[in-house]
């Protein structure tokens, strides 16, 4: 405002002015000292933009170099197909010096430095006898994203010495990790100076993370307050707590909306770990051999570990962070801590073989490697409190475990035993029966898996017995798992009424999805146009719903003839 009204002055002075007109617009303000911006014409220096941008735009559309996500791909192409030519230059206080230099008549020279400058304007006519003091540098600087779209060349000296052996050996890199908002200000730029210094992409992949933003969607921001303080989280929830948290709600490119439960979550995983490993070191050991439930275990959980293993490394591959973790979470939650230590827990003050605190601390090890890239500061400390090590003997220098093959049966026969002890859990909930009080279980026919995991599914379910029988008695209750029926014996445990209502409840859900069932498979449409492989999940769904209503209403018969003899 007092620079418009000096500027009337002026004119007024100087004789310029006509007249004055009271005038509404929109003034802009700074973001950040709320002074008024006021729009001022000045010439600029540009970078064409169109030759830079054909190649960098053929090559990522080619898969030289690869988005993940793919979908940002489109991103890319949109604002690489509309280039506008580039201004370079910034006027701030800061920066790499525009080099460019002016002559006392006004031309200009480019060059990389004031004596190379010189050097060129001496050859102009009639500029022989210029010095240095004669050249006035442009007092712009340079755009920051014109430093930094040299970065791959320049980290390695590339720029001043191609042919060195490091930049020779290190570009193009493998993969640069960035955020999707500075796609065009810096991922299209390092590709357009890949190929027209090096002739070279600058790296292979690009992984975009996705932003983080606050329950309202905004983007977290110092401006706007809305970011919480990340060493406050980091006391609370720990380092690696924060960071598997927020990991496990990232896939790659999607924004994910903050919430401290994720942290929570990352914390209780951490601690998850840490009373695993208290657990096994407090184990104490005797030199005979392990029984024949422990092996079981053993050779089921090696099998899991190569299973997921397999899978973590298809996820890094296609750069699926998330699902990777994601993977090792249910391996140590479900598999290692709910089920492989549970199984091979020794009675209370009871020693545990030898043999097999060896395999489980080499399991443990394993599961450390596969953790350290989400959870760097719990995994090394309890590497070394794991066994004796040298302090250059750290898990972030070692080797990454290698899969091998794996025996699926093995898998199979354990996810069949679990789903029954799982059910025989839920049963003993709903008739409020405790853990202390051993039932026996009869099966109507034997499963393949009974016998190595006999003792596993009696020991987790709490029974006392596994026996082959007839048809239960009308005071057990039943459930099916993969097409067995298995009868819990509840004499005196579980109120009669209550049983017939839970099984009622059942057979009209069992009978519901298998008319869903078959409507479906009586849609010739269907049939003909879905492939064989869904066409033949429907069918056995189909069955085991027929199998296991068969079962209830016997169940239910059974229950009426006792009632009326």
């Amino acid at each position: 405002m007092v620079a418009r009204k000096k500027i009337v002055q002026q004119l007024a002075t100087q004789g310029q002015l006509i007249k004055t007109e009271a005038h509404t617009h929109n003034v802009g303000f700074s973001e950040r000292t709320n002074a008024v911006v006021e729009p001022r014409l000045s010439t600029q220096w540009f970078v064409k933009m169109k030759a830079l941008a054909a190649p960098a735009l053929a090559h990522v559309l080619d898969g030289t170099n690869r988005f993940h996500p793919a979908k940002l791909q489109n991103m890319y192409k949109a604002w690489l197909e509309d280039v506008q030519d580039w201004c370079i230059s910034r006027q701030l206080w800061w920066g790499h010096r525009i080099p460019a230099y002016y002559l006392p008549d006004g031309a200009v020279v480019v060059a990389k430095s004031k004596a190379a400058a010189l050097e060129k304007a001496q050859a102009r006519p009639g500029n022989a006898t210029l010095t240095e003091a004669d050249l006035r540098q442009d007092q712009d600087v340079l755009d920051t994203w014109f430093s930094a779209w040299l970065w791959p060349q320049s980290v390695f000296d590339g720029l001043r010495h191609p042919e060195n052996t490091t930049f020779r050996y290190f570009y193009p890199t493998n993969d640069l990790v960035t955020a999707p908002e500075i796609i065009f200000f810096w991922v299209a730029r390092m590709v357009m100076a890949g190929y027209a210094f090096q002739e070279a992409p600058p790296f292979r992949n690009v992984y975009f993370t996705g932003i983080v933003r606050d329950k309202q969607g905004r983007k977290m921001s110092k401006s706007l307050g809305n970011s919480p303080d990340p060493l406050a989280l980091t006391a609370q929830y720990s380092a690696d707590g924060v960071r598997v948290g927020m990991l496990l709600s990232a896939p790659a490119g999607n924004d994910l909306l903050f919430d401290e439960k994720l942290c929570e979550q990352g914390r209780n995983f951490a601690r998850k770990i840490w009373n695993a490993f208290r657990l096994v070191q407090d184990w104490k050991t005797t030199a005979e051999l392990p029984e024949a439930i422990q092996t079981t275990a053993m050779q089921w959980f090696q099998a899991r570990c190569q299973q997921v293993l397999q899978e973590v490394e298809h996820h890094f591959q296609q750069f699926r962070i998330a699902d990777a973790l994601k993977a090792l979470y249910k391996l140590v939650w479900n598999d290692f801590c709910a089920w492989y230590l549970e199984i091979i827990k020794p009675a209370p003050g009871q020693p545990l073989a030898a043999s097999v605190r060896t395999a489980t601390i080499g399991f443990f090890e394993v599961l450390l490697k596969l953790l350290h890239p989400f959870m760097p500061f719990l995994t090394e400390e309890l590497w070394h409190q794991l066994a004796s090590r040298a302090p250059e003997d750290c898990l972030i220098v070692a080797p990454w475990p290698k899969a091998t093959a794996y025996d699926p049966a093995l898998l199979q026969d354990a996810t069949a035993a679990f789903a029954l002890i799982t059910t025989l859990r839920s049963l003993r909930n709903q008739a409020q029966v405790s853990a202390k009080e051993p039932l026996p279980l009869s099966v109507a026919a034997l499963p393949t898996w009974r016998v190595p995991w006999q003792a596993a599914v009696q020991k987790l379910a709490y029974l006392d017995t596994i026996t082959l029988s007839p048809p239960a008695p009308p005071t057990a209750t039943s459930c099916t798992v993969q097409g067995t029926t298995i009868c819990l014996a509840l004499d005196g445990q579980v109120d009669a009424a209550q049983e017939r209502a839970r099984l009622e409840k059942e057979l009209a859900y069992a009978q519901g999805f298998l008319a869903s069932v078959l409507k479906k498979l009586d849609n010739e449409r269907f049939v003909q146009s879905a492939p064989p492989q869904v066409v033949t999940t429907a069918r056995k769904k189909q069955a085991d719903a027929e199998a296991k209503i068969a079962s209830l209403q016997t169940r239910l018969q059974g229950m009426d003839s006792l009632s009326n003899p």
